[in-house]
């Protein structure tokens, strides 16, 4: 998989994602959205759940399980993925294995 693959697998999933998410809640999660709800004074549940989305990818991120998920399923990182180049190609080394094999072969 490549830069290119997830970009277009990100896409995909946005698309069919759309603008609302119907999610079924198990005994766990209502009674800890419930204990939040309250605390946090809202009746907006759903911001709560927005909140939480963006709590667990910031969590991601900082701790590198995303580049690490990226890295087993793309072969890219957070960070390529932002600049939409490989550190190869930001580097000017965009030579590939194959090709390094292949310019070794020829040299005396």
């Amino acid at each position: 998989m490549s830069l290119d693959d997830l970009t277009a697998d990100v896409t995909a999933t946005y698309s069919r994602l759309g603008d609302e998410l119907s999610v079924e809640l198990d005994r766990e999660t209502r009674n800890e959205l419930a204990m939040l709800s309250t605390a946090l004074g809202t009746d907006d549940e759903s911001e709560l759940v927005r909140r939480a989305i963006h709590a667990l990818y910031r969590s991601t991120v900082d701790t590198g399980d995303l580049d690490f998920h990226l890295r087993q399923g793309y072969d890219v990182t957070y960070d390529e993925y932002l600049s939409g180049m490989t550190y190869d190609e930001m580097s000017g080394n965009s030579v590939s294995q194959t090709d390094q094999t292949d310019e070794r072969r020829y040299q005396q």
